[in-house]
């Protein structure tokens, strides 16, 4: 398939508008198929050729179009368009989940003896990928605490490939200086990448800070109802052409209806992330203040470490906190779990739905207590991801829970 037949580039974008403006129209022709006036879902494994000349045009590159699913439908293009646009990038290349995009990016940029340096706090399906998976191919991952710039800097030599990092992390919600990222990479040639996926492009843009890649679970806030799987990678359309073709050749590419019910999502993100920011602050700043909590991990408070960071470079600080319960043990812990009414216990964050979970029980039951006390995992440690449901709501209900009789 020809290179340029891949490219999914911004189209009709306006860098002047806003980014609810952006949300709804970025990306799309004002004049779609029979007039409507969202996308059409084009459920087509195959696209079909008039004839052998109108094939030929296609092979050399003068007549853009589609030719197989796995290589990109308009569903996925249009989508990719909007999400480019959003983060201020020349290109997005879309995958079936944020996994298989990460995985798509480091197959595609990492060989035999190369290195990668994790800040420890990123996701740890991401870093597990690396050190028990990458590692059976010859790559070497260093994992450092996360922003100490200086242990990065020191592990970086010339086989150092990528620096990789969340911003805010999770579930510590530590904030990374962007600018200083991107910075050590620049200064030592070696890429960088930020997975943006608890920020979104409405709080943060890594782009704009210097940031090659930013990866994003499009699963949580994009989508934003709970209801889909996909990820997506955003940079430079010429580091990511190489991306895109390792795709079409592993076929981790998505649906046209999951595409469909991302694009819809995304029209709403700006509204969705003003709530999920104003709950999320409202929710943080009542568990401060309650005296069953021990501490309050959310960026957007005075007391967090990486407070002033997260202040000077993000619009709001979105709706997940993390929170520990005072002198409770893991069953203390999560009885409160059980006692809460609204949010549901389970996994992912992001959705219009609140979700609650204990990290202990939901991700780090089969860790050793060793490991988990590296990783900062605590057993009376509680996730909470604001929905966008009434604060008043939210906080009463907590309030409930945190008060009930936990010795039952």
């Amino acid at each position: 398939m020809p290179a340029q037949q891949t490219a999914a580039g911004p189209l009709d974008r306006s860098d002047a508008w806003g980014l609810s403006t952006q949300s709804v129209h970025a990306g799309e022709p004002r004049q779609k198929d029979e007039g409507a006036i969202s996308t059409p879902v084009y459920t087509a494994s195959t696209y079909t050729f008039e004839s052998t000349d109108e094939l030929l045009r296609f092979v050399d590159g003068s007549h853009a179009r589609q030719e197989y699913g796995r290589y990109g439908s308009p569903n996925e293009q249009s989508v990719e368009r909007k999400l480019a646009s959003l983060e201020r990038a020349e290109a997005a290349v879309l995958y079936s989940s944020g996994m298989a995009a990460i995985v798509g990016l480091l197959m595609t940029k990492l060989n035999a003896g190369d290195e990668v340096i994790f800040f420890d706090q990123c996701y740890h399906r991401s870093r597990e990928f690396c050190v028990k998976h990458l590692s059976r191919f010859g790559v070497i991952t260093h994992q450092v605490k996360t922003g100490d710039f200086a242990a990065m800097e020191r592990l970086i030599n010339s086989q150092t490939k990528m620096l990789i990092s969340e911003s805010p992390t999770n579930p510590h919600l530590t904030a990374i200086d962007i600018e200083q990222f991107a910075a050590l990479g620049k200064a030592n040639e070696v890429e960088t990448l930020i997975d943006a996926t608890l920020a979104t492009p409405f709080n943060l843009r890594p782009i704009e800070g210097g940031v090659d890649y930013v990866l994003h679970s499009a699963t949580k806030y994009l989508g934003g109802h709970n209801d889909l799987l996909a990820g997506v990678i955003c940079g430079a359309a010429d580091k990511l052409e190489s991306v895109r073709q390792l795709r079409g050749t592993l076929g981790s590419v998505n649906s046209p209806h999951n595409l469909y019910l991302l694009e819809r999502g995304l029209k709403t993100l700006a509204l969705r992330m003003q709530r999920h920011n104003e709950n999320g602050l409202a929710v943080a700043r009542f568990l401060e203040r309650h005296p069953r909590v021990q501490r309050v991990y959310y960026p957007g408070l005075e007391s967090h470490p990486t407070h002033t960071v997260a202040a000077s470079q993000m619009k709001g600080f979105g709706g997940l906190i993390t929170f520990l319960i005072r002198d409770a043990d893991w069953r203390q812990t999560s009885r409160i779990v059980d006692a809460v009414k609204i949010p549901r216990i389970a996994p992912s964050l992001g959705g219009v739905e609140s979700l609650i979970e204990q990290p202990l029980v939901m991700s780090y039951f089969h860790y050793t207590a060793e490991d988990r006390e590296r990783f900062g995992i605590a057993d009376n440690m509680i996730r909470m991801s604001c929905g966008i449901e009434d604060a008043a709501d939210l906080i009463e209900d907590l309030r409930q829970a945190l008060e009930a009789d936990t010795d039952g």
